[in-house]
C-alpha cells in the first residue's frame, strides 16, 4: 500500500482531492517503479488538482507533473534499484499517473538521472520551474548572451520559474531587472539577486510605437500578453526573449513585426514536458554547477499532500511566492 493523493470526478462533473491509501496494482504501466522522496506545486498541478484545466483524460487521478527518488525496481537496464532519479514533463501528472504519492511507476526514457551534487530535495526545490528557467538560460546563451552585455528583464520574477532564473542569471554575473506585480516581493527579489525592480504597470500599457528604446540585453517571459509586446519592442539588437509561459495571455498583445526585422530580435519558445533527453541531462547538470543552492533555499516553502488541494487553488491565484517542496512521506 501506498499514500497519495487522489482527484476524483462525480456524476455531476465536480471534481474532489482527498489523500487515500492505495493498492500497488493500482499504479499505470510503465518500466520502471520509483519510490518518491518528493514533488512539487506548479500551475498545471494547480488546475489537475482542481477542475483539471483539459489536462486531465480521465479519473481518477493523481497529479503532480515531477518528483524526485529512488528506484524501487526497473525493467530496463538503464535503471537498477537504489538508483536516483527525477522526472519532469511527458505529461505525467497530466495524463499519466503523478509524483503526489509515495509511488510512481513510468517509462524509463521519461527519467534523467539525478547529477552529483543534487539530492532529491533540493532537485524539486528546482522542479519543473528550475529546469524550465535553466533551458530558457541556456537559449539564451546559445543566442550569444554573456555577462557584461546590458541589463536581463525576468518578468513573472516572484514566481517558481521566475525566481529561479532571477538567482541563476545573477550568479553568473548578469544584471538583472525583475518584473514583479507584487510590491512585497521586491526584497526577497533582491536577495536573490535582482539588481532593480520593475512594477508590472511599467510594461503593462499597450503602445502603438513599432519600437522603443533599446533596454535588455536579454528577456525570460513568464508573461506572454501585453507585457511580451512591450518588451519585443525594447529589446537591444539581435538580442533574444526566451518565452516561458503566458500568464497574462497567449496573445502578445501590440506587437508588430518591427523589432523581428528591423532589430533582428530573436522570439525562443521554451518546452521543457518534450524536451530531448540529451538537453534534459544537460540542463540538470547545469543547475547542479551553477545554481546557488543558497539563493534556492531562500525560495522554498515545504508542504505535505494534506497540504495540496489548499495550494493548488493558492498557485492558480498567484499566491504561491518561490518553490514549494512536498514531502511526500510526511
Amino acid at each position: 500500500m501506498f499514500k497519495a493523493l487522489v482527484v476524483e470526478k462525480d456524476e455531476e462533473g465536480k471534481t474532489s482531492a482527498s489523500v487515500q491509501q492505495l493498492d500497488d496494482g493500482r499504479l499505470p504501466e510503465g518500466d520502471v517503479t520509483v519510490a518518491v522522496e518528493y514533488s512539487t506545486v506548479n500551475y498545471k498541478d494547480g488546475l489537475c488538482v482542481g477542475p483539471g484545466g483539459g489536462l486531465v483524460r480521465s479519473y481518477p487521478h493523481v497529479p503532480g507533473i515531477d518528483f524526485a527518488g529512488t528506484v524501487e525496481s526497473s525493467d530496463d537496464a538503464r535503471y537498477k534499484p537504489g538508483d536516483k532519479v527525477v522526472l519532469t514533463g511527458w505529461r505525467v501528472g497530466e495524463v499519466h499517473w503523478g509524483g503526489y504519492a509515495q509511488k510512481a511507476r513510468v517509462k524509463a526514457d521519461w527519467l534523467v538521472p539525478l547529477p552529483a551534487g543534487l539530492d532529491s530535495r533540493r532537485a524539486m526545490a528546482v522542479g519543473t520551474a528550475g529546469l524550465t528557467a535553466m533551458l530558457a538560460v541556456m537559449a539564451l546563451e546559445d543566442h550569444g548572451l554573456k555577462p557584461g552585455d546590458g541589463p536581463v528583464l525576468v518578468t513573472g520574477a516572484a514566481g517558481g520559474v521566475g525566481s529561479v532564473a532571477t538567482a541563476l542569471l545573477a550568479h553568473l554575473g548578469h544584471e538583472v531587472a525583475a518584473v514583479t506585480g507584487r510590491p512585497e516581493t521586491a526584497e526577497y527579489l533582491k536577495e536573490l539577486g535582482a539588481s532593480e525592480i520593475i512594477p508590472r504597470e511599467e510594461l503593462t500599457e499597450v503602445t502603438r510605437k513599432p519600437l522603443e528604446a533599446e533596454r535588455w540585453a536579454g528577456c525570460v517571459d513568464a508573461v506572454a500578453g501585453v507585457m511580451l509586446g512591450r518588451v519585443l519592442k525594447q529589446m537591444k539588437y539581435g538580442r533574444s526573449v526566451a518565452a516561458i509561459g503566458l500568464a497574462g495571455g497567449a496573445a502578445i498583445e501590440g506587437a508588430l513585426i518591427t523589432p523581428f526585422i528591423l532589430r533582428g530580435v530573436n522570439l525562443l519558445g521554451i518546452d521543457s514536458v518534450m524536451q530531448p533527453y540529451d538537453n534534459r541531462l544537460r540542463a540538470w547538470k547545469r543547475i547542479a554547477k551553477d545554481l546557488p543552492m543558497d539563493k534556492l533555499e531562500a525560495m522554498v516553502q515545504p508542504a505535505t499532500l494534506a497540504d495540496l488541494p489548499g495550494l493548488g487553488a493558492d498557485i492558480l491565484k498567484g499566491k504561491v511566492r518561490g518553490r514549494v517542496v512536498v514531502d511526500v512521506n510526511a
